[in-house]
């Protein structure tokens, strides 16, 4: 049973499906479950969602930004990069901690941090 008046599950747009679903395998170990052509459930994401087929990507000065977090910032800001990631803001400290901002290949803004 889903927990009332909490974020149950997130349904994030990509232009690539196919490239977001390969990026985020390997660069964060998800699997996934396909529901036809344009929609893919992600299964590993810490939280239940799906990649849908959309036309515009999203950047974090006009959507919420998905935060990751991370126990080694430069072993993931590496293999991000690895996999097709692009850096769209390189690490910067905050109270808490550190992060960097990236875009996976569907264009979308993501960003990691770690204490």
């Amino acid at each position: 049973m889903a927990n009332v008046d909490t974020i149950n599950y997130l349904e994030i747009p990509c232009r690539d499906l196919s490239a977001t679903k390969t990026f985020f395998a390997a660069a964060f170990g998800w699997r996934f479950m396909d529901y036809g052509p344009e929609y893919s459930c992600f299964l590993d994401g810490g939280i239940d969602g799906a990649f849908y087929q959309a036309k515009a990507a999203f950047s974090a000065s006009s959507a919420p930004l998905l935060v990751f977090y991370s126990d080694n910032l430069a072993l993931k800001q590496e293999q991000i990069m690895h996999h097709g990631g692009q850096i769209v803001r390189s690490v910067f400290s905050f109270p808490g901690g550190r992060r960097f901002h990236f875009s996976c290949p569907s264009g979308n803004e993501y960003a990691v941090w770690s204490e």
